[in-house]
């Protein structure tokens, strides 16, 4: 391949940094590659050829498992919206409070980080509610409101990639399926000891929980915190089972599904099918449950379930796109020219701290982790193979860096969700997360680079 075939990624990159719109940068992509294809003679060149990338797109459904995860990918946020819709969020939380868990700073601060932790299903659900019910907590303690966006913003990302059973899994899972793997779901789990930027960012965070040592901009916050009056949001909480019985069916269902189609192997399991049946499950118990209290409608629930469905809609094209763009540039052969250059530029021992790099830039210039992972996954996967890397080692590096990016940048959304759930500046929120980030960023750049040599 020529020259040519890097187009496709480059001009998602520059609509990305332009526009700001992942969505956009994937079709235009889609579609550039499509047109290339034509010109190689692949396809017949028309002026019509625009309609090649909509045969791409819709072809991603050929396939049962990328139809799987697209339809899971959906579902998960029904089952968020009956969340937070039965009350029982909020009561989970109350739950943790009345155990007497929050006599001081430290305390304070580990409920915080616990409820990112429990709440590894969504990062933006789990920010919210470490954040509106930390608010008062931290009032009451003389501690900084960007104390606690730092604590709720830079758990929840981590946990998430860490603990993959959710959206996020499921995504990557998506992206992989493009690709001729024997397991990707091993592949996903394998990359889990090696994404040390996520380690590395909740070892920071519980350091200064447990210490109560700040550094940077934020010791200064922290130093001139008064005690705040704001009071703390209301919430309609009703009994924490119906958020703890469906999260334990959900998980429990996840695993469960798996050994079943693995044949009593766990390992061998077909992830997004096992995925896709646990959240229905999920949402069956947790709309049975509801309805049983004869305080809503079967209309009501649909409707709360649909309206949590569009929100997640966006990212779901985004996983689409991604899995059209992917198989698009294997065909036109764009991460093989792209995994020749490397291996010729680069010693093997750079090429993952160099993807983490990558990533990380990416991420930071247009807020976006997942977008990140859309777009830098098509490309290592080739050199994976061209170079026989360890899979899940390469892809710990996009996904750190895209976590480690996100961490950085002013114009992420979980930076925004983050600043308004904690109740401050979202640019003072960022001046006092940057130095934890780049220190976490800088000693996983050197993990890598100190991996690399073992492993490769």
């Amino acid at each position: 391949m020529t020259w040519l075939s890097i187009i496709p990624p480059f001009v998602a990159v520059a609509v990305v940094l332009w526009r700001r719109e992942v969505i956009l940068a994937l079709f235009l992509a889609i579609l550039s590659s499509e047109l290339l294809l034509s010109l190689q003679g692949s396809a017949p060149f028309t002026p019509m050829a625009v309609f090649l990338s909509v045969d791409r797109i819709t072809a991603v459904f050929a396939s049962e498992g990328n139809t799987q995860v697209l339809t899971f990918s959906l579902l998960i946020g029904a089952l968020l919206a009956l969340l937070r819709y039965s009350g029982g969020v909020a009561a989970f939380v109350d739950l943790l409070i009345s155990k007497g868990m929050t006599n001081n700073k430290r305390q304070a601060g580990l409920l915080s980080f616990g409820v990112g932790i429990v709440l590894f299903i969504e990062s933006n659900l789990s920010i919210l509610t470490a954040g509106i019910l930390s608010r008062g907590l931290f009032d009451r303690f003389a501690m900084s409101r960007e104390r606690l966006a730092y604590i709720i913003d830079s758990t929840s990302a981590p946990v998430c990639i860490l603990l993959m059973f959710n959206a996020w899994g499921a995504f990557v899972l998506g992206l992989l399926s493009a690709y001729d793997f024997e397991n990707p779901l091993a592949i996903v789990i394998g990359s889990i000891p090696y994404n040390f930027y996520a380690w590395i960012a909740l070892a920071l965070v519980l350091y200064t929980i447990v210490t109560d040592r700040l550094h940077g901009p934020l010791a200064h916050f922290e130093a001139a915190a008064k005690q705040k009056h704001t009071p703390q949001e209301t919430h309609s909480a009703t009994r924490a089972r119906y958020m703890i019985v469906p999260l334990t069916v959900l998980t429990a269902g996840i695993f469960g599904f798996m050994y079943v189609t693995g044949g009593g192997e766990l390992t061998k399991g077909n992830g997004s099918l096992s995925i896709l049946y646990a959240t229905v499950t999920a949402i069956t118990v947790i709309y049975l449950m509801l309805i049983g209290q004869q305080r809503h409608t079967h209309g009501s629930l649909v409707k709360v379930s649909f309206t949590g469905m569009s929100e997640l809609l966006p990212l779901v094209c985004i996983v689409l796109l991604s899995i059209a763009l992917g198989n698009s540039l294997k065909e036109l052969g764009t991460g093989i020219f792209i995994a020749g250059i490397a291996t010729d530029s680069l010693p093997a021992w750079l090429i993952v701290p160099m993807l983490f790099l990558c990533g990380a830039l990416m991420s930071f210039s247009t807020g976006t982790s997942w977008g990140t992972f859309a777009i830098l996954i098509p490309i290592g996967v080739p050199i994976i193979e061209l170079m026989a890397l360890p899979p899940a080692f390469v892809l710990s590096a996009i996904l750190g860096g895209g976590i480690f990016g996100d961490h950085c940048s002013p114009i992420s959304d979980t930076t925004a969700v983050s600043s308004i759930a904690a109740g401050c500046d979202i640019l003072d929120h960022v001046k006092t997360q940057l130095p934890y980030a780049l220190f976490g960023g800088g000693l996983t750049f050197i993990a890598y680079v100190v991996s690399s040599l073992l492993i490769l």
